[in-house]
């Protein structure tokens, strides 16, 4: 029998049951893919975090790889910053390699992290099929390739009450709608959907906050903005945009500590 070690984390959690859970289990190689997508689906959270030593990289003290229940990710911020916390050890910054996101760094910021991102643009676009599976009035779609979407409503009222259609849009693809409008006690309010991901709605979202940032940052004239994403676990973030990278704090808390058998 194969054990592995895990732990789980809320990730951009200021209080006890808040935040976007993760799952963080280092490995000592690579285990096939169909391993690690059925691991993943066996935790049924939002993301699993699998993470590998490489003391043959100079700029990188970990290789780093994101599942859903159903998909392998691109980009999970939360799950990245879930990792930091428990790879930190005595050290102020742990960098991390990844497939497709490149360098992604976690390091110690006061009473928590702060997780370095690639800010990223989104591009003026209709997009009917989304907007109508999505519910609610937007009044603008902006899109970036590689299945990211972002739609601005009214109001943060409008985008609490959204009720998408989750089977309209799992139709669509594996595709990441993010609903967003002015804050009420943040700056920005946001929620997130991705049900072609397994994941109809995720609590707390890193990646999103790196098209968020520099959206918002050009709108509001300002470079370091508060968030709050308002699902119902909930979950806060600082957002600042540096260049061409996004630094997003909060704070993590380790809930469970185990292994995980095969």
């Amino acid at each position: 029998m194969t054990s592995l070690p895990f732990t789980q984390v809320d990730a951009f959690a200021d209080a006890p049951f808040t935040g976007n859970p993760a799952a963080v289990m280092p490995l000592d190689a690579w285990l096939d893919d169909a391993t690690l997508q059925a691991i993943a689906a066996e935790n049924n959270l939002s993301e699993t975090a699998f993470t590998l030593a490489t003391p043959d990289d100079p700029e990188a003290d970990h290789a780093l790889r994101w599942f859903t229940p159903t998909v392998e990710v691109k980009l999970c911020g939360h799950a990245t910053l879930a990792s930091g916390h428990v790879l930190m050890g005595q050290g102020d910054v742990v960098r991390f390699r990844t497939r497709h996101a490149g360098m992604l760094t976690v390091s110690r910021a006061g009473d928590g992290y702060a997780l370095s991102l690639p800010a990223w643009d989104m591009a003026p676009r209709a997009l009917p099929e989304l907007a109508a599976g999505l519910g609610g009035t937007p009044v603008e779609s902006h899109w970036r390739d590689g299945g990211y979407s972002l739609f601005l409503f009214p109001d943060a009222a409008a985008v609490r009450a959204l009720a998408p259609d989750f089977a309209a849009l799992k139709a669509q693809g594996d595709v990441m709608l993010i609903a967003t409008a002015l804050g009420e006690d943040s700056d920005i309010v946001s929620r997130v959907f991705v049900p072609g991901g397994g994941v109809d709605e995720d609590p707390v979202t890193g990646s999103a906050h790196g098209l968020l940032t520099p959206f918002w940052a050009k709108r509001l004239n300002k470079t370091t903005l508060s968030a709050f994403q308002a699902s119902a676990r909930g979950g806060r973030l600082g957002c600042t945009l540096d260049g061409d990278r996004v630094i997003l704090t909060g704070q993590c808390r380790t809930v469970i500590e185990g292994r995980f058998h095969l």
